[in-house]
């Protein structure tokens, strides 16, 4: 599968860049035609999960998604650490989400293995360009 990452630099403290961005519908209005459904009682933890759709009418699709590890940052924890599972037919994979302490700022990576099961894997580098190209973009307008 095509694996990318992403590193962000920001002023903001490791707490709220992290409630940021782990606040799943507020991906969405960052990813145009998207909107997420959260399908599990606040507040996020293990276990959550959630469905991003993208598109419009009969040309959409649903990338569901689990929360299979959530360590938040805070006294605790050096830094905060969120494991996401694609679980639908049409997305694969998985995404990491890490908030570290830098300076008085913080320091935000997005990992993502992505997969779309119906391209040939010759396409993977293509579909991990275009992953860099959307997330990067998203992770950072939730930052600013």
């Amino acid at each position: 599968m095509p694996e990318f990452r992403i590193t962000r630099r920001c002023s903001l403290p490791p707490a709220e860049a992290w409630r940021r961005v782990t606040d799943w519908p507020r991906h969405a209005a960052q990813v145009p035609l998207t909107r997420t459904t959260v399908l599990t009682a606040p507040p996020t933890r293990t276990g959550t999960r959630f469905v991003a759709r993208t598109g419009v009418g009969r040309f959409a699709f649903d990338d569901p998604m689990e929360v299979t590890e959530w360590q938040p940052p805070g006294p605790d924890a050096e830094f905060g650490r969120c494991r996401l599972v694609k679980t639908g037919s049409f997305l694969t994979g998985w995404a990491e989400i890490e908030v570290r302490p830098l300076g008085t700022g913080s320091s935000v990576v997005w990992r993502e293995d992505l997969r779309v099961t119906r391209l040939p894997r010759a396409l993977d580098p293509l579909t991990a360009r275009a992953g860099h190209a959307v997330f990067g973009y998203a992770l950072r307008r939730l930052l600013a």
